[in-house]
């Protein structure tokens, strides 16, 4: 006999880690200066076929670049920690902090122990820290990045 119970699953925190939007016209910039180069190198090619292949191109860069999510979900077996594909339970957690900006230079550099997971998207400002306390996993601490930590940390409370 199988479990059919419906569990209700609520999401505190939703934000997804896109590439600022002025980064947007360098790629497509980018992508049309490529663009016309080969145009101008490869006579034989239709004038249009270029920028059909180098424009999209550069966009689905610029949208796998943000393809990140970060999300704290909350359900009947307690409250969770997702980024992307990893999952994290907040019972795991025992200290959490917020790295401003400030100071990710030293918690990404010396600082970093080698075994920790690292979420870092270089044009998102601040991170979040949390330290674990689990004994089957040896990763001691995860490191994301976080456009409002404050907000991360709160949900995960």
């Amino acid at each position: 006999m199988s479990d059919t119970r419906a569990t209700a699953t609520s999401v505190r925190y939703r934000e997804r880690l896109w590439v600022p939007w002025w980064w947007w016209l360098p790629g497509l910039g980018l992508a049309a200066l490529i663009a016309l180069e080969v145009n101008q190198g490869i006579a034989a090619l239709p004038d249009w076929l270029p920028y059909a292949v180098l424009l999209p191109v550069a966009a689905v860069a610029l949208v796998w670049l943000g393809r990140v999510e970060l999300r704290v979900v909350h359900d009947d077996g307690g409250t969770e920690l997702w980024v992307g594909n990893a999952h994290l339970p907040a019972s795991v957690i025992t200290r959490a902090a917020e790295v401003p900006r400030s100071a990710k230079s030293a918690a990404l550099g010396r600082q970093l122990d080698p075994a920790a997971y690292v979420v870092h998207r270089a044009w998102v400002g601040p991170l979040v820290l949390l330290v674990l306390d689990d004994p089957d996993d040896p990763t001691p601490y995860w490191l994301v990045s976080a456009r409002h930590p404050d907000r991360v940390l709160a949900a995960l409370r």
